[in-house]
């Protein structure tokens, strides 16, 4: 696919957040890979290439979807929120890590992709524990009316695939969504700004 192309094909997949009416307003689709899915292999652009490969192959043999993952985690504590999730791969089974907000504690859990069992204990951390800047994204978090799972339902239909990881992010003040989806061999970024998120 050319360039132009595939810039028209997000162009138009970035529309189609508009027309869903509960959901998070304007979707941006990127198909740089993302950051977070680099492995570290010292720039090397062919073995970055390989290993983003190896782990969508484990991603896409797993039985348990991100939002399944989610829905697990969030089953553990009534009332909690998911801030943050990952699809890990590299170590022996493959993994969703999850992190949700639940009575001012950030829960770690760790739900194995196949059976969608919690592998191992689950660990909380205090939010007085973090920095001012992620107590701040996930206070946020907590008072928009839109979910991790809502965004990641309008990237899988903006980016025309399946979500391998999301969670907050802050660029030049707004507070997005940011979820990474796995569309035919590529990756895509999707940001996403919840209505109602306030400028920092």
């Amino acid at each position: 696919m050319t360039t132009a192309k595939r810039w028209t094909s997000h162009l138009l997949a970035m529309a189609l957040p508009a027309l869903l009416i509960a959901a998070p307003a304007h979707a941006v689709v990127t198909a740089s890979t993302p950051t977070a899915l680099h492995s570290d292999t010292d720039g090397d652009a062919e073995a970055d290439r390989q290993a983003v490969s190896r782990e969508i192959e484990r991603f896409r043999s797993s039985s348990i979807t991100i939002s399944q993952a989610m829905a697990i985690a969030e089953a553990r504590h009534a009332g909690a929120t998911t801030a943050d999730v990952s699809f890990d791969g590299g170590s022996g089974v493959p993994v969703y890590r999850v992190k949700t907000l639940h009575n001012d504690r950030i829960w770690r859990h760790t739900i194995n992709a196949s059976t969608g069992e919690l592998v191992g204990g689950e660990a909380a951390l205090p939010l007085t524990e973090l920095d001012r800047e992620d107590r701040s994204n996930l206070a946020a978090l907590g008072a928009i009316r839109h979910r991790l799972s809502d965004a990641v339902r309008v990237a899988e239909r903006a980016a025309a695939g399946k979500a391998i990881s999301g969670g907050l992010v802050r660029e030049r003040g707004r507070l997005n969504f940011s979820i990474v989806v796995v569309s035919g061999d590529d990756l895509k970024e999707v940001t996403l700004e919840p209505p109602g998120a306030k400028r920092k």
